[in-house]
Order: structure tokens, then sequence, then C-alpha cells
């Protein structure tokens, strides 16, 4: 086998690994690691909750003595600087690793091409770029952190065949499948947070947990947009915020004083003429540490999202189901006059998912 082939087989071993931690590392990136000697996986690893350990570190451990003169690959470049705990690139070379196949570099300035130096000038031998695309795609919520200061956005939709997410009467219970309504807690275990504004707060009274992934999952951080702050405090998402983060996004600091009492964070914003400026909030949730937002919100935040060209990813849900007109549509105004001035979804993949059908666009140009 060609040994550019037999990089890119070990390096998707990698990427899957490394997905095992989606959701659960933030702020740090979900990395995964293989290490192989004469053929055979010696070691691997992924990024730990929390994200802590890495996965080098955890790969190197399992491998023990046999990492010696092994090959490692490895899906971002490995750390180079002291936070919590010692430099990867230190761990490596101590192990006596002879090369490390890295998919892509790590835009952290304090990695940025470092953690390759370090190693160089100690010997080891270097491969950089293997499933390049495949790892940013892999790490987009952690480059969008670094680059763009704010989250990846993952908007959710689920609608009737004719683009409706309720009746008249506001009846949207439910709309989609158990296959879908499963797949949606896939969703949330996948992501940092999940962001809701107020009226879907009020209207659903949601907790935005994750069930059926088992106990030790890292439940995802809830925000709630909410600019005059009048989320009640027995809600559902109020009442379990010492449990689990609750971030409220809001422009008036004097009503937060009632819902503190709770243990839900104060996410104090710009104010923009609809009430929370959404590009400062998404700024203040990325030096919270979020990576990754998906949006279950309504159609009026699903729109304003939109609009502020916030939205990287969106997840359309369809039921084989007609509602008509008179239904709530899936998106709120947004004031387009011609189809020049809409925004531009690129089709990434299309699937049946129990009787209704699930696609997924990314942001196009």
């Amino acid at each position: 086998m060609m040994e550019k082939n037999i990089d890119e087989r070990w390096m998707r071993l990698a990427l899957s690994l490394g997905s095992r931690g989606s959701g659960q590392t933030w702020p740090n990136p979900f990395v995964g690691c293989v290490i192989v000697k004469d053929s055979l996986v010696v070691g691997r690893g992924f990024t730990q909750k929390s994200g802590r350990p890495h996965a080098e570190i955890v790969a190197l451990a399992q491998a023990s003595s046999h990492a010696k003169d092994s090959t490692v690959y490895v899906t971002l470049e490995p750390c180079a600087h002291t936070g919590e705990t010692p430099p990867c690139v230190d761990s490596l070379i101590k192990a006596g690793v002879k090369k490390v196949v890295i998919a892509t570099i790590d835009p952290d300035p304090r990695v940025a091409g470092q953690g390759i130096k370090i190693l160089k000038d100690a010997g080891v031998e270097i491969t950089l770029g293997v499933l390049k695309e495949e790892a940013e795609q892999a790490h987009s919520g952690f480059f969008s952190r670094l680059n763009k200061k704010r989250p990846f956005v993952s908007l959710k939709i689920a609608t009737s065949i004719d683009g409706r997410i309720a009746t008249q009467t506001g009846n949207s219970k439910w709309l989609t499948g158990p296959e879908s309504r499963q797949f949606v807690h896939y969703l949330r275990a996948t992501h940092d947070a999940i962001l809701i504004g107020r009226g879907t707060a009020e209207a659903d009274n949601p907790r935005l947990d994750v069930r059926g992934f088992g106990k030790d999952i890292n439940q995802p951080v809830r925000i709630v947009i909410d600019s005059d702050v009048k989320i009640d405090v027995n809600s559902n998402l109020a009442s379990t915020a010492n449990d689990v983060p609750l971030l409220i996004c809001h422009t008036n600091k004097t009503n937060f004083t009632d819902i503190s009492g709770t243990g839900a964070v104060s996410i104090l914003c710009n104010r923009s003429d609809s009430g929370v400026d959404l590009e400062n909030a998404m700024e203040q949730l990325a030096q919270y540490g979020l990576t990754r937002v998906l949006c279950e919100g309504g159609g009026k935040l699903g729109a304003a999202l939109i609009k502020a060209n916030l939205v990287d990813e969106l997840i359309l849900m369809q039921a084989g189901l007609a509602i008509g007109s008179e239904g709530t549509a899936s998106l709120g105004k947004m004031d387009i006059s011609t189809l020049n001035d809409a925004p531009n979804f690129m089709l990434k993949e299309t699937r049946k998912i129990g009787n209704d059908t699930l696609s997924i666009w990314s942001k196009g140009a």
C-alpha cells in the first residue's frame, strides 16, 4: 500500500476517535491520536471530557514503551505551551517517537507551528496536511472561536413538508418522528451549548438536556437570548441552573437581579434595534469558551441569526405532512426582495431518518 494511503487510513481512524469528544471538550478541540508501530496500533486516544488529558497523552499511556520509534497520527498539531498540563510535544519527544503525522496546524497563537518546530528540532520526522480538509471541518468550532472570535453555529429546524413548524393554533408536538427526536439528542450531545430565544423558553418550558446517551455525558450549556430578562425564575431552565450552566444573554443589567439567585450566568450584551446584538453575544460566548452552539430557537431567532451571517450549518428535518400557509413559517421575516439577496447554503448531505428526511447545509459564498 502506498505511503499516502497508509497515512490516510490511520488518520481517518484518528479523526473517528476524535469525534467521540465532540461537545465534551470545550474550550479545547476534540483531537484524535493513533500510534502505530510495525503496522500495528499500539496506542490510541481522544481528548477527554473538559479537555484533559489530551489525545496524545492518552495514546502514549496506552502505548507505553511501544511508543519508541513509532509513528504518531494526530488530527491537530500537538500543543507546545504549558497550561494545566505540560506540552504534548515534550511527552512525544520523551517517548522517543520516530515520526508524527499531523492533519492540520493549530491556529492558537501559543502553538501555530511551534509544536512542529520543537518536534523537528528534536529530530522527529514530520508529515503535515494528511486529510487536512476533513480535520479542519472536524475542528471547525475550535477554529471559529480562534479565527472568527465566535462559536460555530448550527441552526436546527424541524418542519412539515411545506416548511411550517406549527399549525395555526400553535400545535407542533410532535412534528417529526421518534428517530428524528433521538437525532436531536445526538446533536445536543455533540455541541457545547444549546441556544433558544425567550419566546421558545416561555412557550415550551424546555430543559434542553441530552437523554439516551448515558449518565456520564457532560450536559450542554443552555443559552437564552432574553434582552430584558423576563424568563420565569421557576422555569425548568432556571430551576436547574446550579446543575447545568444557564447563560442569559441580555441588555438590561438591572433586571438580572431576580434570576441571579438561581445560579444563572449573566452575559451582558450590546443592544441592537431588535434587542440583543447577536454578533456581540456570539463574541462573548466565545470568550466564555464555547466552540459549537446548536440553535433550537424559533423562527424569529433563526431568521435573525441568518440575517446576521452567524449560521455556519443548517440542519433541516422534514416530516411527511402538510400544514398549509396558515401554519407558522419555519423562519421569521427577513426583508428579502430579490433572490440575489437571499443567504445561500450548499447541500452537504441528505438521508432518510425514520419517516422524515434530514438534510445538512453549509454556509455558501
